[in-house]
């Protein structure tokens, strides 16, 4: 026998063997039992304590490692064992010792396991029965309760027994309740949590409804006076349990306070809540349960404070609009708003925000202002459980904040000032960042909550919003929205079926965070309409130039990030499968875009358009929105699109005229007819062609496909877009139904864009199919009455037109002319590229005039390149010219001079067509002056229309290439020409300067460019025309003081333009006057003091043009020694002296010898000038006036070489820069001032020429260093013999040189075209 066996040493002896055994682990080894010694050991009262818990321990000990040894030994005689059982009942209630109850217990229930028999639970049912029935003092009882607790626990089937059949058991466990003993009633308690707790709750259900009121009434007395933490966390279980029940909710919530409240425990509850004090007595049957749990808040104890939460929720979720009011009432919104500002625990806090979400449920919760007092203590705890791992209470505030915001009335602001709203938007910042998607998206739910109108301060924090929307923006990154391959390869099915997926939390997170962007837009908009919102009159001077900090700085945050972030995140996310809300939400931020920066609007506009915004929108109606599906999605996109159409139209190039009339137009019928179109765009050719319903979804359909392609934006193939057009106006012709001239407009800008890469109209492709293609076409254009408003500015249309002459011959003219009136500009798509260009008063005047320059120029070219393509077109222009206005006119003449500088390989042919034409214009201007009867209006009109005639007229002339063979072939159009412009030009009133110029200009070039013999004829004629030669009279004799100024109006062309021409012209006649020795019927004056006085004294104020044709009548005259019929010169005697004349002033005259050395330094002074043709004029001028004067009187000749100042130019000249000297008209200058030349200037020329090199000189050069040194051997002027060998290899080099190469520098240019006048470089060739 061990120290540890169980066996009573005085009564063993006596015992049956049975009873006893060695019990323990298989192996062997273990204590000695003896069941009956056991219980004699209970049953001596003389026993100590000890001794029988030493005994009670070895039991349990076996019953712990021998499973059903013990079990063995009872079950010999199973009275034995309910002896066991009884004695130890008792047991519970004689002993004092707690740690011997505690065995007992522990051993009594362990039996019962052991056995787990039903008679023996209820023999022990039956024992604590009648223990209680027979005992007056409950005192003893706690510890049978707790062991009645504890085997509901370890057996909860023993609970259904209980409430089925032992109801005397529970009613005197109600009654139990009423004994003033904590211990004892803290036992009790402990019986019902797990009598309520068994078996899932199932013996809860099946308590009687009696006991069940009871004890909720007995529930609440004991936990209104309870004290001891014992007692009140097991009456705190009870209600738990309770709770869950809605019966007994309601039985808790129907209690009176003055069956639960008496004197005592009212004072207890007084004294507990002074802050209810006066509420409380005068609501005493008021439910208690509120007050009850409202103490419970306000212990130190964080248990109970999460408990009593927990059942504050369990209340209210069984009926908030029924519950709130009492825990309103009680104020226990305020006391759980506390315990969130004092509290860090997670199961706290999920507590009260799941009890204060509840109780949001009553208006109450907000009209008693909780909701304001408690924002404060609700940011602050939001922002302590983001920083928690349990992100379920961080839902759980978030949605708690989400519910206060939507539900706060406008009558109780929210936020009375800025500090609060922007505290807020930092929790939800630090909300939307949080790395559970989950989180963020209940964050963003709660922002679009805040951002509605009524929780906004006054000021409104555009800031705080802003910063809110970018912190959603920057998620979106790191969403993992899967790529479409991705999709279809993972199998979205199977994506779906999982519901916690990433993707899907992603796609919830989108969602949310569109409600919310949504929203901030929506704000916006109101707040823009809002003075009083949009701009903060109380806001200090330094804040209100922040600009970040304003509706507009938030209008362009939104713009911002829904270009360059939503936009790609949602389509992205679409392209694996398109989700109905999500499109719903970014649809409406799409369109409220189009409000909230106006200014932005068409760059937006045309970006949404250009990458295909018009075909998602489209194809997203017609996946998910046909069969009356998603009807507020269908309206949505249609809103879009509307938006988006009438942006782009109220922006583009229509008709100023009809422009308000068609955008209303378009707006009207989108508007209307858009919804019915759900029709996949791959659909939309047989809708245009067959489509059985209203014309209006037809319509609709153009209309989309047009404002699309403006943009560069395609929605159908080209081909396909134009047979779709042109079966719908076939069709609308056969229905005989009448287009809209909008739909009309939009129908042709498809035809004319689409052309080039369809079949023609009049080809084999549509004449097969339709009946007379252009025939309808040109019906539906004839439908309206006004061709301007269908016109739209691009070479598309010109050249849509232009390609069936039937359409030329009708609308041909109106197209040119709508062209010519449209002032260039740059397109939409342009526009929205050149945010970055500055504006016109930025520019230089030179980059500007340059722009401008290039953009008239690309607009010309236009019309040059239908030119080449449909020759008709110039005619067309020629028309124009000569018949419609100035403005019109104008800018046809424009085009054709560009067509004529253009050197094309037509050019010559087209010269001659256009002088036939020309001419018929001049004589009919030359008719209708002679014949005024034909009506004032129609000549005056053929005068305005003169001058462009007569500047096409130069151009061409200018243009057309010096052919003698092409020039004998229009012999008779070039003469009467002549005659017709010299005879107009003859009657023109000399302020008519406009017709004049370019009359005179003409003129000039025909002498100069015309073969020689063919200006006998045309000088003759030109002489013989008195009008003419008094035009010249009139312009030359002309001065700004004289009395004639007065014949030219301010408006008219430069004075100096003019008078230019008519020197040039008048040269021009000098020489081939002489040359054929022609008649003159009328001579022209001209002073020849005044015009060396304009060469001397006021070249400086005279234009270097004018002084060119000064010099060439000089250079005339000189050359025909002053004597021409064609010129009468006057002089005066500050040329030729007084009278008597010298011989050599006679010889002289009208020059005379001081005329000469004027005439001599003026030119000397003229040759040092940069201007190229004054320079080349003046060498010629001094070569003629040198040859007069050789011939007339060499001494005075000799005089002006020997002068000073020729000396000192021509040192001047010989130390300018090496290629300036190799200039042919300075190398022309020294060859006459040979015999001035030291051997020192030759030996520089020499040097400069071999520096350069012979084969870069032009042929012009290369001539004037021949003559120069030809000369210069000829007069012996080198006296070395290296120079003259060095000339000699100079002059060798100059004879190897080919024209074609010495050429090659140097092309053919015939007519020079310098402002209004027109130069013959011929005239100015210097060799």
């Amino acid at each position: 026998m061990t120290s540890e066996d169980i066996v009573f040493d005085k009564h063993h002896f006596r015992h049956d063997p049975k009873w006893s055994g060695r019990l323990g682990p298989a192996e062997g080894g273990g204590l000695l039992l003896c069941v009956a010694c056991v219980i004699e050991i209970i049953e001596c009262k003389d026993t100590a304590v000890v001794k029988k818990s030493f005994a009670l321990s070895g039991v349990s000990r076996v019953l712990k490692s021998s499973p059903g040894a013990l079990t063995e030994i009872l079950q010999q005689d199973y009275r034995v064992c309910l002896h066991l059982i009884a004695l130890l009942l008792e047991m519970l209630q004689s002993v004092d010792d707690p740690g011997a109850v505690e065995k007992v217990d522990q051993v009594l229930v362990q039996l019962l396991l052991e056995v787990q028999s039903e008679p023996s639970f209820r023999f022990v049912l039956d024992e604590i029965q009648k223990q209680v029935n027979n005992q007056f003092n409950l005192k003893h009882f706690a510890s049978t309760f707790t062991f009645l607790g504890n085997l509901l626990k370890a057996a909860p089937n023993v609970a259904h027994c209980i409430v089925t059949r032992y109801v005397p058991i529970l009613e005197q466990l109600c009654s139990s309740l009423t004994y003033p003993d904590e211990d004892l009633k803290a036992s009790i308690m402990y019986v019902w949590c797990q009598l309520l707790s068994s078996a899932g709750g199932s013996a809860a259900q099946s308590l009687p409804i009696a006991i069940r009121d009871r004890l909720c009434i007995l529930l609440l007395q004991t936990l209104a006076k309870a004290t001891s933490p014992h007692l009140i966390g097991n009456c705190l279980g009870l209600l738990w349990q309770l709770v869950q029940m809605s019966e007994a909710v309601s039985a808790l919530m129907k209690c009176p306070g003055s069956l639960i409240l008496n004197d005592e425990s009212q004072e207890f509850l007084t004294n507990s809540q002074s802050l209810e004090q006066n509420q409380e007595q005068q609501l005493p049957d008021h439910c208690p349960l509120p007050l009850i749990l409202k103490k419970l808040l306000l212990s130190s104890d964080e248990l109970l404070q999460v408990t009593s939460s927990r059942c504050i929720g369990s209340i209210l979720v069984h009926s908030p609009s029924q519950y709130s009011a009492p825990f309103i009432t009680a104020d226990i919104p305020g006391f759980l708003f506390d315990r969130l500002a004092a509290g860090s625990s997670d199961v706290l806090l999920w507590s009260v925000y799941r009890c204060l979400m509840l109780m949001t449920e009553d208006a109450h919760f907000f009209t008693q202002c909780h909701s304001v007092y408690g924002i404060e203590s609700l940011v602050r705890s939001l922002k302590e459980s983001l920083r928690l791992t349990n992100r379920e209470v961080s839902k759980q505030g978030l949605l708690l904040l989400t519910v206060i915001l939507e539900r706060q009335p406008p009558s109780v602001r929210l936020f009375p000032s800025g500090p609060g709203f922007v505290a807020v938007s930092e929790a939800l910042t630090a909300g939307v960042s949080s790395s559970c998607l989950l989180v963020a998206a209940q964050a963003a739910s709660a922002a679009g909550a805040l951002f509605s109108l009524q929780p906004q301060s006054i000021p409104v924090q555009y800031k705080a919003v802003e910063e809110v929307i970018e912190a959603i923006s920057a998620r979106f990154s790191e969403l993992p929205l899967l790529s479409a391959s991705v999709y279809h390869r993972t199998s979205g099915r199977r994506r779906r079926s999982e519901p916690n997926s990433q993707s899907l939390k992603a796609e919830g997170f989108l969602l949310q965070a569109l409600v919310c962007f949504e929203a901030a837009c929506r704000l916006a908009k109101v707040c823009a309409s809002e003075p009083v919102l949009r701009e903060n009159t109380f806001t200090t001077p330094h804040k209100q130039s922040k600009p970040d900090d304003s509706l507009e700085s938030l209008c362009q945050c939104l713009l911002r990030l829904c270009d360059s972030v939503w936009i790609p995140t949602v389509i992205r996310m679409c392209e694996c499968s398109p989700n109905a809300r999500i499109l719903q939400y970014f649809y409406s931020i799409l369109t409220f875009q189009f409000t909230l920066f106006p200014a932005l609007m068409p760059a937006f506009a045309n970006k949404l358009a250009s990458t295909g915004f018009f075909r998602l929108a489209v194809e997203h109606k017609a996946l998910l929105c046909a069969g009356n599906r998603n009807t507020e999605l269908n309206a949505l996109c249609c809103g879009f699109l509307l938006k988006l159409s009438v942006c782009i139209l109220s922006h583009s190039d229509l008709p100023s005229d009809s422009h308000q009339y068609d955008v209303e137009e378009v707006e009207n019928l989108l508007r209307y007819n858009l919804p019915s179109l759900c029709s996949h765009l791959s659909d939309w050719p047989s809708l245009l062609c067959d489509y059985q319903g209203s014309k209006a979804t037809q319509f609709c359909a153009v209309i989309i496909l047009d404002l699309s392609l403006q943009q560069g934006y395609r929605l159908l193939p080209d081909q396909m877009t134009f047979s779709s057009a042109v079966w719908m106006l076939h069709t609308m012709q056969e229905d005989k139904s009448t287009l809209p001239r909008s739909v009309l407009r939009s129908a042709l800008y498809l035809l004319a864009m689409t052309q080039d890469k369809s079949p023609s109209l009049d080809g084999d492709f549509f004449t097969n199919l339709l009946k007379a293609p252009l025939n309808c076409i040109n019906k539906a254009l004839n439908s309206c009455h006004n061709f301007s408003s269908l016109y739209f500015h691009h070479p598309a249309l010109l050249h849509f037109i232009f390609r069936y002459p039937e359409l030329a011959e009708k609308f041909g003219g109106l197209v040119l002319e709508l062209w010519l009136t449209k002032t260039p500009q740059t397109t939409n798509a342009e526009k929205a590229q050149e945010e970055g260009v500055p504006k016109k008063d930025e520019l230089k005047e030179g980059e500007l005039s340059e722009r401008l320059h290039s953009q008239h120029d690309a607009y010309h070219m236009e019309l040059v390149t239908l030119t080449e393509t449909y020759p008709s077109v110039v005619l067309q222009l020629l028309d124009i010219v000569c018949t419609k206005e100035t403005p019109l006119a104008d800018r046809a003449l424009g085009v054709l001079e560009v067509l004529l500088k253009s050197q094309r390989s037509f050019e010559t042919d087209l010269c001659a067509n256009l002088r036939v034409v020309l001419l018929r214009a001049l004589q009919r201007v030359g008719v209708e002056n002679m014949n005024p009867q034909h009506g004032q209006g129609r000549v005056s009109q053929a005068l305005n229309s003169l001058p462009l005639v007569l500047k096409l007229l130069c151009v061409t002339q200018a243009s057309d290439p010096l052919s003698s063979s092409s020039y004998n072939n229009m012999e008779g159009v070039h003469f009467k020409l002549l005659y017709h412009v010299s005879n107009i030009a003859g009657k023109l009133k000399p302020a008519n300067t406009e017709s004049l110029l370019p009359a005179f200009n003409y003129l000039y070039c025909c002498l100069s460019q015309s073969p020689a013999h063919s200006t006998d004829r045309a000088v003759s004629m030109l002489l013989s025309s008195s009008g003419l030669m008094g035009q010249l009279q009139t312009i030359i004799s002309c001065r700004p003081s004289s009395s004639c100024a007065s014949s030219f109006s301010p408006s008219a062309a430069p004075p100096s333009a003019l008078s230019c021409c008519c020197h040039l012209l008048l040269s021009s006649l000098i020489i081939l006057q002489r040359v054929h020795s022609a008649q003159v019927h009328k001579s022209v004056s001209l002073s020849l003091d005044a015009a060396v006085h304009h060469l001397l004294v006021q070249k400086r104020r005279t234009d270097d043009l004018l002084l060119v044709s000064y010099l060439k009548v000089l250079q005339a005259l000189l050359d025909a020694d002053m004597t021409s019929e064609v010129v009468h010169v006057s002089t005066s005697p500050d040329l030729v002296g007084h009278r008597p004349r010298g011989v050599e002033d006679g010889a002289l005259y009208p020059l005379g010898s001081r005329g000469a050395r004027y005439l001599s330094i003026a030119l000397s002074g003229l040759i040092l000038q940069k201007h190229e043709l004054l320079l080349r004029s003046a060498v010629l001028c001094l070569s003629s006036l040198l040859g007069f004067l050789w011939r007339m009187s060499p001494t005075t000749a000799s005089c002006v070489l020997a002068q000073p100042w020729s000396r000192f130019l021509l040192h001047c000249l010989l130390n300018s820069s090496g290629r300036s000297l190799l200039h042919p008209a300075i190398l022309r200058f020294i060859t006459l001032r040979a015999a001035l030349l030291e051997e020192s200037d030759l030996l520089q020329v020499i040097e400069t020429a071999e520096k350069t090199g012979v084969a870069k000189l032009n042929q012009e050069a290369a001539e004037a260093l021949r003559l120069l040194l030809t000369q210069v051997q000829s007069r012996a002027l080198l006296t070395t013999a290296e120079l003259r060998q060095r000339a000699g290899n100079l002059m060798e080099a100059l004879r190897s040189q080919t024209p074609a190469e010495s050429f090659s520098q140097t092309p053919p240019i015939n007519i020079l075209r310098i402002g209004d006048v027109f130069i013959c470089l011929s005239d100015f060739k210097l060799t």
